[in-house]
């Protein structure tokens, strides 16, 4: 079944708060990633694109079938494969995904990571419905699996998306091709390591229950529990402890409730007490995200990223789609063309140095913080004097009170990387 072992790091969360619990008209999205703590997550811009019709793409592993308009995204990725654990689109759809375990196998074999289908959807999807509708179709057709971290022992997981746009929320859990889906039209919600879709199911794969039913998971009478339904007897160590994190972060958003903003969710991020922003042994949290999605379309929406590990020592940095957008290269990690060990065959038999430029910075940064006690308080006064101008510009252009032209707003997240690198410098 699962391949997992007590030891085997798992740990993720992903939060969404839907008017009225937000402060103001927007849908507030905030992600954590949490992964291997020498796994280095890069921040990745790509444009708007045509394609050929009839042309292939190249995944993490497989090809699919390319579509003929591909939307801009911004992603935050582990630098070794194709797809994110989390993004947003130049729609307003913001998507991240957790890995779960259920009943149904899960497959060693190549096919899409979960995080292939994130990326997929937002580069496809013009909202969180038609977001959940790509995603679903691509796990019917190529299926999910293949191994999900930069190492030759395999580790595969099926997923759970929290999908979000302008107006609503979708949580969407897989086992295997199967799936059920949630939608979020007020509130707040979080996802983590387990199924958290009950018997509120707003859409589902269409054989679910006969499958159920069929295994003998399900008597075929009364209410239908996915989540009872389809999560192991006998859960995974990690997994029965995201149950206490889940938890947490559902009594967090609670705890805001209709006051829920940006830096409201950073703070949840950073929360290292429940365990959500995690530095412990060979697993921290690498990289984070919030953004900010108004209501009103005339508003653009506003994305944080870090690009660096653990939110409770980084900078939340402001992206905006706009004609000035493009890559920052102090936040795009190596390429090692064919010879990459993602490429070659046996996969991950040798390691190479993913580390971009930001990273390295903040690293050295982070030493500084623990040998030098006054130098290091500087510097993180730095960081959250960088922050905090970064959030007074988002308010400012909420209100209406700053109004640049496109080209500085494309470029806003470049000049914030650039302002960091110089206070580590």
């Amino acid at each position: 079944m699962a391949l997992w072992s007590p030891d085997t790091p798992c740990s993720c969360d992903c939060f969404v708060s839907v008017p009225p619990a937000s402060a103001i008209p927007a849908v507030i999205f905030a992600k954590n990633s949490d992964r291997p703590r020498d796994e280095v997550q890069e921040v990745v811009f790509v444009p708007a694109g045509t394609h050929t019709p009839g042309s292939r793409l190249q995944c993490t592993y497989i090809e699919v079938e390319q579509v003929l308009k591909t939307h801009a995204v911004i992603l935050s990725r582990p630098s070794w494969l194709w797809g994110a654990e989390m993004g947003a689109n130049e729609h307003g759809v913001c998507i991240g995904n957790e890995a779960v375990w259920t009943k149904e196998p899960v497959g060693e074999g190549e096919a899409l990571l979960g995080m292939d289908l994130l990326r997929l959807a937002l580069e496809r999807s013009s909202s969180a419905r038609e977001a959940l509708h790509v995603i679903t179709g691509l796990l019917e057709h190529y299926g999910q699996g293949g191994g999900c971290r930069e190492d030759p022992t395999p580790f595969c997981y099926h997923n759970t998306f929290l999908l979000a746009d302008r107006t609503e929320a979708w949580v969407l859990e897989t086992a295997g091709r199967l799936w059920a889906a949630q939608r979020i039209q007020e509130g707040a919600r979080n996802i983590s390591n387990q199924l958290s879709v009950g018997t509120d199911i707003s859409a589902e794969h269409p054989e679910l229950r006969t499958h159920a039913q069929a295994q003998g998971w399900w008597g075929g009478q009364g209410t239908f529990d996915f989540a009872q339904v389809f999560s192991l007897t006998q859960q995974p160590v990690r997994m029965e402890a995201a149950k206490a994190r889940f938890q947490a972060g559902r009594e967090l958003l609670q705890q805001q409730k209709g006051g829920i903003t940006a830096e409201v969710m950073m703070d949840i991020l950073r929360n290292k007490e429940s365990g959500i922003c995690m530095d412990s042994g060979g697993f921290r949290t690498t990289a984070s995200m919030v953004s900010i999605l108004p209501q009103d379309p005339t508003q653009p929406c506003i994305h944080f990223l870090t690009a660096t590990p653990d939110p409770s020592r980084s900078v939340f940095k402001p992206f905006i789609f706009g004609a000035g957008a493009a890559q920052a290269p102090q936040v795009l990690s190596p390429t090692f063309g064919a010879q990459d060990p993602i490429r070659t065959v046996p996969r991950f038999q040798t390691q190479v140095d993913r580390r971009h430029t930001l990273y390295r910075e903040h690293q050295k940064a982070l030493g500084l913080m623990d040998r030098e006690q006054d130098q290091g308080q500087q510097l993180r006064q730095k960081q959250r004097d960088l922050e905090q101008e970064g959030l007074e510009a988002a308010r400012g252009l909420l209100a209406g009170e700053w109004a640049p032209p496109p080209q500085e707003l494309g470029g806003l997240f470049q000049a914030f990387v650039e302002r960091e690198s110089q206070a580590y410098a």
